[in-house]
């Protein structure tokens, strides 16, 4: 097998070396002390994190505030009414009424 031809490759020849160095130190997390305390930033990202998430579940829920509460309690009862006023349209229509 030559390597003359464009694409083609020779295979190499290699040997495995063994580190004879020390073993590398295990270094702290980046967002914590030498002695486990978090940093201030990691702290501040966590909290703003979670009030972020909190915030657009409650987005994503349409849930904002105790008036939404109420807007959306009123909105399962028109949709209850309006379900029990059809099934009522359908059984008249129906004659079993």
């Amino acid at each position: 097998m030559s390597a003359d031809k464009p694409g083609e490759q020779q295979p190499l020849d290699a040997e495995i070396v063994e580190s004879s160095g020390p073993p590398p130190a295990d270094l702290p997390e980046p967002d914590y002390s030498d002695n486990g305390a978090p940093s201030f930033d990691f702290v501040r990202d966590r909290i703003e994190k979670r009030y972020t998430t909190s915030v657009g579940s409650q987005e994503l829920a349409g849930i904002g505030g105790p008036e939404d509460l109420q807007s959306l309690d009123k909105k399962i009862a028109d949709r209850k009414e309006a379900a029990k006023d059809k099934l009522a349209e359908i059984r008249r229509s129906m004659g079993k009424e």
